[in-house]
């Protein structure tokens, strides 16, 4: 096995280690040593990969929003360039994602984030974009900027446990929010006040 293989094999080996403990224990628990511990690398082996926790937390986070960002262009791919709202139903539906599948690095992430708040501006810098293109496309950009905070209030609640609806429920209103035929509607009523 080459060099460049081997490294890879043991930065994917650390991150899936960091994510193991910061979804077990929390993200006050991750530390070199951990990761060095739970992934039966080396402290030298994880310190050549990641020189600081610090580095690891980027790592997870580059890693989900890669992760993110492929669902969202799968999602763009099957809506089409016809579809009115694709942008604002492509992240919201990425957002159903994140909550529903149960091993999501954003649920680890935002304990980390937590822990080091540093983590947040490269997340707003990458979500400012996505705003300005959902409300580019919309008729109504207000109505439409509400749905995809609503839709991040949903999968934020949901993350951290605050959320009391179940699982259909949740389901019901990701699908409402996704409805641009419904909101259009509304958004037509609202006018004619």
């Amino acid at each position: 096995m080459d060099n460049a293989t081997r490294s890879e094999r043991t930065r994917a080996a650390v991150i899936k280690a960091a994510l193991t403990i910061i979804a077990r224990d929390g993200a006050g628990k991750l530390t070199l040593d951990a990761i060095a511990r739970e992934s039966g690398i080396s402290k030298g082996g994880v310190m050549h990969q990641f020189k600081t926790k610090q580095a690891v937390l980027e790592a997870l986070l580059e890693h989900q929003m890669v992760y993110s960002a492929d669902v969202t262009r799968a999602l763009l791919a099957k809506l089409g360039p016809d579809h009115p709202e694709a942008q604002l139903v492509a992240h919201i539906e990425t957002l159903r994602d994140v909550v529903s599948n149960p091993h999501s690095v954003a649920f680890a992430l935002l304990g980390a984030m937590a822990e080091d708040p540093q983590l947040l501006s490269t997340v707003r810098s990458e979500t400012a974009p996505v705003v300005e293109r959902i409300r580019a496309e919309a008729a109504d950009p207000d109505l439409a900027t509400l749905r995809w905070v609503a839709a991040q209030g949903l999968a934020v609640t949901t993350i951290f446990g605050l959320s009391p609806l179940g699982d259909e429920e949740r389901a019901r209103l990701f699908d409402l929010l996704a409805d641009s035929r419904r909101w259009a509607a509304a958004g037509a009523g609202a006018k004619a006040f």
